[in-house]
């Protein structure tokens, strides 16, 4: 097994220096550090982790590592690495194995290279990680395997499973595949659902990605977006705070929403709500987060106007029909440096950003480390949660524990010099009886 694969070893420099300046922005994991770094409650342990490779993770991994983990580390997207940080971590002695600009085979031997590793936790981003393991131990086929197994080597898939304590996942699809996974029966080990605590749903996804998709389109194409016509495509905790950034930036904005309570919610907060066939005559900017497939697909690039722009928030490159845009095109040129455009048999230029991957990782850094000191606090606390609790959860998809969830916010709220109301005695007691009301 490799010790690392890195796209260029001599960019650690620039990476260090970039991950220290995440250090000041990131309190809470500091804190975890701390912690970690006297009690090592990861003492002897493996973990795997798919994950962007940003400065924010090379300090999730720092802190895993000083809690006595030996760390492997994969990316969860072919085209999100940040290669000096890569080779920064590579520098620091982490087997990393994350490049930008992967084809599927380089990413699916990456993917093999840590499930070599033979990790007893996984901390995941998307869940390709944890599925290509059970998918391996079930013998459930898919092309992607080949390359998998070809950097596995000999590592016996049960002898890893038999010594699997459990995962965390970080994504809203990441959990839908693994709840779908563990409908039907196939999971094998538990995993804590950090995208669901309210210490990262609330901030991550909203605030995280609501400022990160938009700086993802306008470094990629420069654009204004005060006055512009701009349709998000899903209105869940990422969509909606896409959708409240665009309007603070003074868009134009139209959401489109399958569930009928997310489309009135987003009616109720002032937004125009349509089906995507309507919306697809009139946008100029286009935003897809909904963690779905071929949300904007053929009917709806048929109808789009010339020069419209295409960008997805969601995890995968799936929301936008790549293969319908193919088909439509004549020709397909690099317009800018994350922009595509394609020309269409009627002449019309439709410009797909990121090649429809994460917009804000693929054409910016991600998420500020502001909040993503919150979310990887909850990873590490989370990991040490199935440390201390080997052998004794159920192999389902957990919530974080309230309190894992509490004290994240807590440290949070004193790094920022803020102060929580505490509750008298009288008021404790007042809320634990329910006889009684009105005086």
């Amino acid at each position: 097994m490799r010790e690392y694969w890195v796209k260029d070893p001599s960019l650690a420099g620039g990476g260090e220096r970039r991950i220290e300046w995440a250090r000041n922005l990131m309190p809470v994991l500091s804190r975890v550090r701390e912690r970690f770094e006297k009690e090592r409650p990861l003492e002897g342990l493996r973990i795997g982790a798919c994950l962007h490779i940003t400065t924010e993770t090379a300090l999730l991994v720092e802190a895993l590592e000083v809690g006595g983990a030996e760390v492997s580390i994969c990316a969860s997207n072919p085209m999100s690495t940040q290669d000096d940080v890569a080779a920064a971590m590579a520098a620091r002695g982490v087997r990393v194995y994350a490049f930008r600009g992967q084809t599927a085979r380089e990413y699916y031997e990456c993917i093999g290279h840590v499930i070599a590793s033979r990790p007893m936790i996984v901390i995941d981003d998307g869940a390709d990680l944890i599925s290509t393991i059970h998918k391996l131990y079930h013998g459930i086929e898919s092309d992607e395997l080949e390359h998998v197994r070809r950097a596995m080597g000999s590592v016996d898939i049960g002898e890893i499973v038999g010594s699997m304590i459990g995962g965390c996942e970080e994504t809203t699809t990441g959990v839908l595949r693994l709840r779908a996974m563990a409908r039907s029966g196939k999971l094998l080990h538990p995993v804590i659902a950090v995208n669901d605590a309210e210490s990262k749903r609330l901030f991550d996804n909203p605030i995280g990605t609501g400022q990160s998709a938009l700086d993802g389109v306008i470094r990629a194409t420069g654009m204004l977006l005060a006055g512009r016509d701009v349709v998000v495509a899903g209105y869940g905790n990422v969509g909606s705070g896409i959708a409240q950034r665009l309007r603070g930036m003074g868009a134009r904005v139209t959401v489109v929403e399958a569930d009928p309570i997310r489309a009135l919610k987003a009616a109720m907060d002032g937004f125009r709500v349509e089906s995507m066939r309507a919306a697809a005559s009139h946008g100029e900017l286009f935003i897809t987060a909904t963690g779905n497939i071929s949300v904007i697909r053929r009917e709806h690039l048929e109808l789009m106007r010339d020069g419209a722009i295409l960008a997805n928030a969601g995890h995968f490159d799936v929301e936008i029909s790549k293969r319908d845009l193919e088909a439509l095109s004549v020709r397909r040129e690099r317009a800018l440096p994350c922009v595509d455009m394609y020309v269409l048999r009627d002449g019309r230029r439709l410009y797909l950003l990121g090649d429809g991957r994460l917009v804000n990782l693929v054409c910016a850094e991600g998420h500020p480390s502001d909040v993503m000191d919150m979310s990887f606090s909850l990873q590490a606390l989370s990991a040490e949660y199935l440390a201390r609790n080997r052998g004794k959860l159920p192999r389902v998809v957990l919530d974080v524990p309230r309190e894992i969830d509490e004290l994240v916010a807590r440290l949070k709220l004193e790094a920022m010099g803020l102060e929580v109301e505490e509750l008298t005695e009288e008021q404790l007691r007042y809320l634990s009886r329910w006889e009684l009301g009105s005086e």
